[in-house]
């Protein structure tokens, strides 16, 4: 019992150090582009930096599956290539059981990314939530109130937040009657939300006969922060731990769901993804060659092949997003073809 147990740690730590490498040239590379991109707008090297940082973990779910796979491979390599891994076949240890601990090794980065990097992430970027969060109409911010005393309706080119309050920039607003009648017209280069209701300093009022005038704007309303945040924020922009009950919220009063959806199910099933990719890792790093072992090529055919099922991975959210699948069924099938596919491959080589 000793002698695998020794073996599947060995396993790990090369895993862990492929892998591991692989993300930090990578997140190294992506953080140096950003922080010079973001320098010029930020008032020191600091805020850069901090900006880049959220960034950073923006694109984590981007690259992490990559990472994952070239990280597997670079493992092999190595123990290919130090003929480690042919003493670790004599040792008695099958195909199936020299990849168990990179599975392993790879279901932990899911986990580990599901339930710590991406609230993290989230609680990070909701601290400067801008239009770019946001879901738009025409690139730009629409928001509608119905209510007993008729309908509120307001456009926004740009939008940031301020602690508990939203910032509307190039705003205008349309107050109507029960029969959409315009009652008043309001505009302002900002109009800010907060829990009292929207306000604006220097506005430009018009009443239902058309005569202007400038003066401070106040409007009760029923919208506050929070409700247009829920309402209208990203899936990406919601943390794991909070999806569940936000969809549960929206479903309540009939808002759209399925890209909220697809999210949740990608999160929750990204440990999959993540084994799915250490598994064609594990496929493409098979050979009969002792020495000489053409790693250029397969890294290259493998970096091609996985950017190709990425393509695939996103054609199937997209499906599960629209509808034309159920968005379970869009997440969970593609890594698991890739699972099968993979272990057939392993199956057909004998390393000993």
């Amino acid at each position: 019992m000793a002698r695998p147990k020794i073996l599947t740690k060995f396993l790990l730590k090369r895993f862990f150090y492929g892998v591991g490498l692989v993300m930090l040239i990578v997140c190294g590379i992506i953080l140096a582009v950003t922080f010079v991109e973001r320098l010029p707008s930020n008032p020191n090297a600091g805020a850069a930096l901090s900006e880049s940082w959220i960034r950073l973990l923006e694109y984590v779910p981007l690259f992490l599956p990559l990472a994952v796979f070239m990280g597997t491979l670079l493992a092999s390599y190595n123990l290919t290539k130090s003929s480690e891994k042919i003493i670790i076949a004599s040792a008695g240890l099958s195909p199936y059981q020299m990849a168990k601990p990179f599975l392993i090794g790879a279901a932990l980065i899911g986990i580990i990314a599901t339930t710590l990097v991406n609230p993290y992430s989230v609680s990070l970027s909701a601290k400067n939530i801008t239009s770019d969060h946001l879901m738009l109409i025409d690139d730009e911010i629409w928001l509608r109130e119905a209510s007993d005393n008729g309908y509120i309706t307001m456009n926004a080119k740009k939008m940031h937040k301020s602690g508990n309050i939203l910032l509307f920039e190039d705003a205008t607003i349309y107050l109507q009657d029960q029969t959409f009648k315009v009652k008043q017209r309001v505009e302002a280069e900002t109009i800010t939300l907060s829990d009292a209701g929207l306000d604006a300093t220097n506005a430009t009022t018009w009443d239902d006969n058309g005569i202007p005038t400038k003066t401070a704007w106040h409007k009760e309303t029923l919208l506050t922060p929070q409700t247009v945040l829920d309402r209208y924020l990203q899936p990406d922009q919601i943390s794991f731990w909070e999806l569940p009950v936000f969809i549960k919220k929206m479903q309540s009063i009939g808002v759209p769901v399925r890209g909220h959806l697809v999210q949740l199910w990608t999160l929750l099933f990204l440990p999959l993804t993540m084994v799915s990719m250490a598994t064609l890792g594990v496929a493409f790093s098979q050979t009969r060659q002792r020495r000489n072992y053409s790693f250029g090529i397969k890294f290259g055919t493998g970096i091609i092949t996985c950017f190709a099922l990425y393509f695939i991975i996103n054609m199937f959210n997209a499906f599960g997003a629209t509808g034309i699948l159920p968005p379970l069924l869009a997440i969970v099938a593609p890594p698991l073809i890739i699972i099968a596919a993979a272990g057939a491959f392993i199956a057909s080589f004998d390393t000993i």
